[in-house]
């Protein structure tokens, strides 16, 4: 797909769709004004005969409108002033691309003035349009016998005033890097088990480092893991003959002896709970288990795209949990690279096994901060829904920076407390720590867990587990948060820096 800024006049685009935006009860925006003035008042009058209302997402498509150079006009309502958030927003551009793929058009304009958005930053809604544009063309079909038809769209304009070209360059550019984060996290996720193993991940890392020369990866294999005392995320795997990795990137884009900013991301490549077998019901979707992990690659791969003057990290922590003869028995006791031990009362609470012993590992880094990314509690879904990402922190500041790039990216985050008295659920007679506390709080005690870890630096845990995928029917898959809140975190800590 060509992604490109136009300034030109929008009656004499050459174009297949032309598309504008009509207000509530029928209100033209100046584009849509401008195409009526050159057509002698020929979208007034289809308006007048009410095909189109303008609520948020309603389309009527045109064709041969006297006037113009564009081979049709697409009619998109943008609903009322008051109501024009993101989701809104996401809805409109969602509409035009389905008219836009179902009729087979290679080619589109998008002129919206700036009114699609009650967000008058003209770089966050190009940025948006093209992440979300982007979003609409992905298609699942890797492990289809009949692949998918190609999607014809190839060129897709967005028109700017001229003083705001520079800018909208800037947020295309980004918006394509994201939304190419976002499809690579999106297929990582929708593999199924038997192929996107640890082994996998690992690969991609390796390719990714391949076609990028700021990114550098290195794997750690078990005996390597074993030597420097990772038992806790061995455990893990100790029922897979899938041998586990920990998988780490190098993206090398600012001064050499700065800190680095680290994400770390859960790679449960498949997750049956071990020996605390799953019940066999949606069992499939835990292939999808390994989001945080998809989501730190496509944030990776996104970052080396931008070319961020900034350090990263990225660690994934890859395995996969099976019950075998070799499994982790609940009661196990396993000791951590960082010497604590840690009873097993539930190898189902996996995710922060894996996860405290690349916690402790990137201790090594002298991290700036540590974002770390998971599909870890079925209780964050109660809490927060499948609409916005759970964030526990050890440090206030950095959970608010969290949170305004998940603002800012329109990729919604909400802050859970870490309390003191949580700590207390994950008391053990045996151990230093067990790895459940029950059925209260149970993000809150996850991040609890993960927070013994962390007492070296910054640290903010995102708990993706309701927002990772969808299991509704055909739109069931991947979605590919939370590349854009990392993504979004990582370029406002460049913009600090600089």
């Amino acid at each position: 797909m060509d992604f490109e800024i136009f300034t030109g006049s929008i009656a004499t685009a050459t174009t297949d769709c032309a598309i504008v935006g009509i207000g509530a009860n029928n209100q033209l925006t100046p584009s849509a004004t401008t195409l009526d003035s050159v057509s002698d008042g020929y979208i007034s009058s289809i308006l007048a005969d009410g095909d189109i209302q303008g609520k948020a997402g309603e389309t009527l498509l045109l064709h041969r409108v006297p006037g113009i150079n564009a081979r049709r006009v697409l009619l998109i309502g943008l609903g009322e002033q008051k109501d024009r958030h993101d989701r809104n927003h996401r809805k409109v551009i969602k509409a035009a691309m389905t008219v836009l793929k179902s009729n087979r058009l290679n080619s589109a304009l998008f002129a919206f003035d700036g009114l699609a958005s009650n967000d008058p930053d003209t770089y966050r809604q190009v940025r948006h349009l093209t992440e979300w544009a982007g979003a609409e063309l992905y298609q699942y079909d890797e492990t289809k016998s009949k692949k998918a038809d190609p999607i014809q769209l190839n060129q897709l304009a967005i028109c700017v005033d001229e003083e705001q070209a520079d800018i909208a360059e800037f947020a295309l550019q980004d918006g394509v890097a994201i939304s190419n984060g976002v499809s690579t996290a999106r297929e990582l996720g929708n593999l199924p088990g038997n192929i996107c193993t640890p082994t996998y991940l690992a690969d991609q890392a390796v390719a990714l480092a391949a076609e990028h020369d700021s990114v550098e990866t290195t794997i750690l294999d078990e005996a390597e893991m074993a030597e420097l005392g990772m038992h806790c995320l061995l455990s893990v795997g100790h029922g897979s003959e899938q041998p586990s990795k920990l998988i780490v990137m190098h993206y090398r884009g600012g001064e050499e002896n700065e800190q680095p900013h680290v994400l770390v991301g859960k790679g449960i490549t498949f997750d049956t709970g071990g020996i605390s077998l799953k019940p066999g019901g949606g069992m499939d979707e835990m292939k999808f288990d390994m989001c945080g992990a998809a989501s730190v690659i496509g944030a990776m791969n996104s970052l080396a795209e931008m070319g961020l003057p900034i350090n990263v990290v990225g660690v994934v922590a890859a395995a996969e949990n099976m019950p075998s003869g070799h499994a982790t028995k609940p009661g196990d006791i396993v000791t951590t690279l960082s010497g604590q031990t840690v009873e097993i009362l539930n190898t189902d609470a996996e995710g922060r096994l894996v996860l405290c012993d690349a916690l402790s590992y990137v201790e090594r880094f002298n991290p700036a901060s540590v974002l770390d990314v998971a599909t870890l509690t079925g209780a964050c879904i109660i809490a927060l829904g499948t609409h916005a990402t759970a964030v526990l922190s050890n440090d206030d500041a950095l959970a608010q920076q969290v949170l305004e790039a998940g603002n800012q990216a329109a990729d919604k985050a909400w802050q859970l407390p870490i309390w003191d008295e949580d700590q207390e659920q994950l008391d053990s007679n045996f151990a230093d720590v067990a790895n459940i506390g029950g059925r209260p709080a149970g993000t809150i005690t996850a991040a609890c867990f993960l927070s013994r870890f962390t007492k070296a630096y910054r640290w903010a845990h995102l708990d993706i587990a309701g927002v990772a995928w969808s299991s509704n029917g055909k739109a069931k898959g991947a979605s590919g948060r939370c590349v854009p809140l990392l993504c979004q975190y990582l370029m406002n800590q460049a913009v600090e820096e600089e």
